[in-house]
């Protein structure tokens, strides 16, 4: 359930609306290789979602460079999107450092975190709202 239904986190941003919708459609299949691979962790397209609003934002630390062009040469491999690979390969780094890994590893499972907290939170208000309905049903059942 929590790989088809989780909702979408991103960097919090005025450029949130404009991740292509080729990538946002390419997030379920992603997470359900990660729960193939009893990762519990956000899937590498999830990561780039999360990243991309805020490269627009202002200059990221070189580290953080290499982690979203690493990332966006992950997804065309994956996804076998042969124009973005051959845009990238010049570009992106072939391989994370131990530090930038760490880094990335963080926040996948803190994405994944967010992700999973998210859901129950809606799971719980769903739950409170059917009570509320059943019980305004209920009521009228008893009035004159």
């Amino acid at each position: 359930m929590d790989c088809l239904t989780s909702p979408i986190i991103v960097f919090k941003s005025a450029w949130q609306d404009i991740i292509p919708e080729d990538i946002l459609k390419n997030i379920k299949p992603s997470r359900l290789l990660c729960a193939v691979q009893q990762e519990e962790m956000a899937s590498l397209t999830e990561t780039l979602v999360y990243i991309m609003p805020r490269t627009y934002e202002a200059p990221m630390p070189t580290e953080w460079v290499n982690i979203y062009t690493w990332l966006g040469i992950q997804y065309a491999i994956q996804f076998k999107n042969n124009d973005q690979l051959n845009e990238m390969t010049e570009i992106a780094p072939s391989k994370l450092s131990e530090y930038e890994t760490k880094l990335l590893n963080d926040l996948r499972r803190w994405i994944y975190n967010k992700r999973r907290k998210a859901l129950k939170d809606r799971l719980k208000s769903a739950e409170k709202s059917e009570m509320k309905i059943l019980f305004e049903n209920q009521k009228g059942l008893f009035e004159d």
